[in-house]
Parts: C-alpha cells; structure tokens; sequence
C-alpha cells in the first residue's frame, strides 16, 4: 500500500472509529504530511508504507530538530508512533519500526505563564470603560464589547480552554441557577458554577443584547451560525490588553492558568482545580503548586525552623 492510500486509512480510522475530536485529527493529518513531504524529498514517487525502516525515520526524526521546539518534535513523533501501530495492527506493514527504536526526547519543564490579578482588574476596567461609552454613540461596536466582556468573564469565571469556551452553546449556559456545562478533551462533561454577580450579569447582557436573533446554536455565535473562532479570541484579548496599556503578551491560556494559581494560593483543594481545569490526571494540575509563590513565601515566612533558631543571629554581620 502506498504511503497516500495508509495515511487516508489512518485518518478515515480515526474520524470515524475512534470518533477523535476534529482538532485532533487535524493535528495528525499536519504532523504526518510533514512526513511525507520529507520522504518525498528523498525518495520517488510513489513511497510505499512497508518501504518506510528505521533508518528513513531516524533520519526524519533528526530533521525535526532544525528549529522545533522539543514539545512539537515529541508531539510529532507520538503521531508516528500511533501511525505505525496502526498499519502493523492492519497488516498494511509486517513490523512496526518504532518497536526496536527507543526514542527519548527531553522536553523543558516550564511553569505557566500567569497574569497579575492587577492586570485582569485593568483589562476588566478598560472593556466595561469602553462598553459605557459606546452604549450611544455605535451600537454595532457596543454589540461587540458586550460579546467581548462576556468571553472574558466566563473565561476567568471557570478557567477553561478558549476552544471550550467558543464552543458552549446556547443550552450550555444556565443563566437562571448561574451553571456552564462545558465539554472538555476526550468528550468529558463538567458543569462549573457561576458565582460571580457580575459574570452572570455579562453572560446576561450579551444573551439579551447580541442573541435576539437566535441564528446561531452557539452561545457565542456568529452571523454565519457558527461559533466565534479561537483565533478572534485570541486577537481579542490581545487588541484588549494593548487599550488596557498592558506590557504581557496575553493568551486565554494565561487567564487558565491564573486561575488555577490564584485558587491553589486562596487554598482551594487541587482536587477541585483538576475537576474545575478538566485535566484527567491530577499530574497535570500539581504543575501549579509550584508556580503559587505568594502562599509560599507565607508558609515559610511563618513555619521554617529557620525563623527561631538563634533568633538575631546573623543579622549584625
């Protein structure tokens, strides 16, 4: 079989087996054209599966590392893994290269990025300044404020994904009890709580304001009937911070990870965060024990044994 012909069987198996989320298989399709655009640099057409040793993917996996970060060229290589055992399980290859090849690529621990609740409060002030203000002079710039102002506030309201949230729709939200039923990775549902007033109070105003229509299933919904993308969010927050006279870069994923930082200092037990961040594993959520210095700095300020052991002492030097 052709390298074209096992690459569409992977992706129809994973659309339409596996039942993988639309961005997953996107992923996959991106990471293994990179592949096969590099083969078909080396080799002629056309490139046949069986063909592919662990020589040419030794090769492949060397060339990654000419400007990718160590995160994308192991993310890539998880792909190829998954290809390949699925072309041996098909018996499309009679032995999956990957068994007797040990791949160990040493990714970076980096903490979250998060933003200071200073700056959340000057992006908040900064869009309910401009939503007073344009409430008379344009209404079509006041509709998209108010949009605006509510992705923000459920944003910092539950911590989730920008994805998640573009993609609540309108039975998600239940503005009567203050609840958003969100749907995370690997289908997983988890209902989170509103308790803020003035979340539900944004949530309210852009469900009266800008869905009177009801063109779109979407609580965030466009004109077109579909959801407002991750990428104008991501504009959005950016174009906001700048107006706000903020120096960060920001990302949704900084209001996530703020959250769960803010929440773990507060006290909050992480088994929560974990429910509240949808993370399957509680792995994932202790990252954030280690990026709450502010509560560190009291615990240690008021229990290290260092603070009554010869008190004074070493001061004076």
């Amino acid at each position: 079989m052709t390298l074209d012909a096992a690459l569409a069987l992977f992706l129809s198996h994973c659309r339409y087996e596996k039942n993988l989320s639309p961005k997953t298989v996107r992923a996959y399709e991106i990471d293994l054209q990179q592949l096969r655009t590099h083969l078909g640099k080396e080799q002629q057409d056309p490139i046949y599966a069986p063909a592919i040793d662990k020589a040419t993917l030794r090769s492949y996996i060397q060339s990654l590392f000419g400007g990718n970060a160590d995160k994308t060229i192991k993310r890539k290589v998880a792909t190829m893994k998954v290809f390949f055992h699925f072309l041996e399980r098909e018996d499309i290859v009679a032995i999956n290269p990957f068994r007797k090849m040990e791949v160990r690529i040493r990714e970076a621990r980096r903490l979250p990025r998060t933003i200071p609740l200073a700056d959340l409060k000057s992006l908040l002030q900064c869009l309910y300044a401009q939503k007073s203000s344009l409430r008379r002079s344009d209404a079509q710039a006041h509709r998209r404020v108010v949009r605006d102002i509510a992705i923000l506030e459920l944003l910092f309201a539950t911590g989730a994904r920008v994805s998640e949230i573009c993609r609540v729709k309108v039975g998600d939200v239940d503005l009567r009890h203050g609840s958003v039923r969100i749907l995370g990775k690997g289908a997983r549902e988890r209902i989170i709580q509103l308790c803020a007033q003035e979340t539900m109070m944004a949530l309210k105003a852009h469900h009266d304001l800008c869905r009177s229509g009801g063109e779109s299933d979407y609580f965030f919904g466009t004109g077109s009937g579909r959801h407002v993308s991750d990428q104008a969010v991501r504009a959005m927050l950016r174009r906001a911070g700048t107006q706000a006279g903020l120096r960060l870069h920001l990302t949704p994923h900084m209001i996530r990870h703020s959250v769960a930082t803010l929440l773990l200092e507060s006290g909050v037990d992480i088994r929560y965060i974990q429910h509240l961040l949808g993370h399957s594993s509680i792995a994932t959520t202790q990252i954030y024990a280690s990026v709450e210095g502010g509560h560190q700095r009291r615990l240690l300020a008021a229990h290290h044994p260092r603070g009554g052991l010869l008190e004074n002492i070493g001061l004076e030097a």
